[in-house]
């Protein structure tokens, strides 16, 4: 802008009558607003933090381990639940041994965002990998329920900042050129983890037990929280906020404690109350009365939010977290309930149902990083590879429910869950920087933040309400089938069967007939169930809309309209919405 306008004031018009030549024009004013734009997206090439090659390289290993750690938790419980069930004597609650994991992280995760920008994001992710060893190692000592589920809990609160706080760094180390790729190999972490836990519990947990598989997290988690502490370096921050240089006093008056607590327990109540075998419909209320509270303190009387209001106004970051919710809870049934197909249906010894997991999740890391190598190298809306890539999703379950019977080939099977992961990946990838793209940069940790608590939401949802479902539906089906085969006695191989997929093998032909029968119409259920919620995501999706904050809705040009996005500061309330 011209000199003159820069210093008029409320009683200096910007339009001066006898002074034509310093007014500024309408196509200079949109000049430099073009030029301060390509200048944001020019420093959004560059990454926000540097490090040596050895640092980088040791914090790399240490992340890519804590991810492969937190990855393995979620789906060990797929092949070693029958031994586990039947050593607490759980049958009937065996819902809770994942529930409880994935509660707490859903519950801590919205945290994180916020927390990293406070006292960093090498701290964070230090006292994160204490917490998850000393939760591992509750667990590994349990010799009872309610032991086993406080320690999956205590890990599950460690584990909520780790993946966070890991793509916080890798965004702000990458530049955008990169930063698909490395959300991509973020991505490839978790999936490996998930692929190869329920592949090596299914391994070991027949030779040494259970209990290994939790304790050797416990100096695992340690020794890689150690790396970081001293890979990252001490000044590392999470953004150009104005928290950074502020002693630790200051830093913890400025901690939204209501806000923070009133959040987790919002959440930590709906998640208990559609949890376990019933839902429970006091928890919910509880829930619904206290997040009101948790926006009035937000809004009205918190200094520094834990979540700002103009974020949860946000229809962009609103829809993409929905819209993330619906269609991760429709993957976590492919996730949940592939390994029980190739158990309960087609008779696979635990450590082979667990492989099973190898392909769909060798297709979702190949999904992230094809799309972050070839075509997310760079700033901007990436509206239409986000619909394109979830539209294509629903299609692979759908052939899943069709195909999920003992006669279906392996190898077709194999590569319909590949596929399946392959859609996914690309599709988590692409929502996720279009969802930084209809945000500014001074958000992007708590945006991170907010997508990650719902990618948690629908890991506690698809165990809780999908597995709900499929129990449902498969007890009735397994109580049928022995009443119409004239055997009305089974009642406690009915509860045994609900809890361990893995006893189909050892039944008799008739009760396996009758067993096997009973999955099939239990996964096809879920599998269609699925179908129609990743649909209905997709339309969700569609309405994030394609421009970002500061974009001239005439004709899309970059302008910036806040004075500090992306250096720290919130330029005004509108530049925070987004979206067309």
């Amino acid at each position: 802008m011209t000199e003159a306008a820069a210093s008029a004031t409320e009683q200096s018009p910007l339009i001066l009558p006898n002074s034509a030549s310093s007014t500024p024009s309408i196509s200079s004013i949109s000049k430099s607003s073009r030029t301060l734009a390509d200048s944001e997206l020019n420093r959004q090439d560059e990454p926000a933090q540097k490090i040596s090659a050895l640092r980088g390289a040791l914090v790399v290993t240490s992340i890519g381990l804590l991810i492969f750690l937190q990855a393995t938790n979620i789906s060990i419980l797929t092949t070693t639940q029958s031994a586990i069930a039947a050593d607490l004597n759980a049958f009937e609650k065996v819902s809770w041994l994942t529930s409880s994991y994935l509660i707490a992280v859903s519950s801590i995760s919205p945290l994180s965002g916020r927390l990293c920008q406070l006292f960093s994001p090498r701290l964070c992710m230090f006292v994160s990998t204490i917490i998850v060893c000393i939760g591992s190692a509750i667990t590994s000592l349990s010799s009872s329920f309610e032991v086993f589920v406080l320690g999956r809990a205590v890990t599950g609160a460690g584990a909520a900042g780790i993946l966070i706080v890991a793509t916080i760094i890798a965004i702000q180390m990458a530049g955008a050129k990169n930063r698909g790729l490395y959300i991509g190999l973020i991505n490839s972490g978790m999936t490996v983890g998930v692929s190869l836990g329920a592949v090596i519990a299914g391994a070991v947990e027949p030779k040494f037990g259970w209990k290994i598989l939790f304790g050797i997290q416990s100096p695992i988690s340690l020794g890689a929280g150690l790396c970081l502490l001293f890979g990252l370096p001490a000044k590392y921050i999470a953004s150009r906020g104005d928290f950074a240089g502020l002693p630790l006093r200051q830093k913890l008056a400025r901690v939204d404690y209501f806000g923070a607590i009133s959040l987790t327990t919002t959440i930590l109540l709906f998640l208990l109350g559609l949890s376990g075998p019933r839902i429970l419909p006091t928890p919910i209320i509880l829930s619904l009365l206290l997040f009101p509270l948790f926006v009035i303190n937000e809004s009205r009387f918190a200094t520094d939010p834990i979540i700002p209001i103009a974020v949860l106004r946000s229809r962009g970051t609103l829809l993409t977290c929905l819209g993330t919710v619906g269609f991760m809870m429709a993957r976590w049934s492919v996730l949940f309930f592939t390994p029980v197909y190739a158990l309960a249906i087609r008779n696979w010894s635990p450590a082979v149902a667990g492989s099973i997991l190898i392909p769909t999740n060798a297709g979702f890391a190949l999904g992230g990083l094809l799309a972050g190598l070839f075509h997310i190298r760079r700033t901007g809306s990436f509206y239409v590879p986000s619909l394109v890539s979830m539209g294509l999703f629903p299609v692979t379950l759908l052939a899943l429910a069709l195909t999920s019977v003992p006669s279906t080939p392996a190898t077709a099977y194999v590569v319909l869950v590949f596929l399946n992961g392959l859609f996914t990946g690309a599709a988590l990838n692409y929502t996720l920087v279009h969802a930084l793209h209809l945000t500014p940069a001074s958000v992007h940790p708590i945006v991170l933040a907010l997508i990650a608590t719902f990618r948690g939401f629908a890991g506690s949802f698809g165990s809780a309400i999908g597995g709900g479902f499929f129990m449902r539906i498969l007890y009735k089906a397994l109580v049928e089938g022995f009443q119409n085969a004239g055997l009305k006695h089974k009642q406690g191989l009915v509860r045994k069967l609900m809890g361990s997929p893995a006893l189909v093998r050892g039944l008799d032909s008739t009760d396996r007939e009758v067993a096997v029968s009973a999955y099939e119409i239990g996964i096809r259920a879920l599998f269609l169930a699925g179908m129609g919620l990743s649909v209905v995501m997709v339309l969700i999706q569609a309405g994030t809309g394609w421009r970002g904050p500061g974009e001239d809705k005439e004709n899309g040009a970059g302008v910036v309209e806040g004075e500090g996005v992306g250096e720290g500061e919130v330029g005004g309330e509108q530049s925070l919405i987004g979206g067309s």
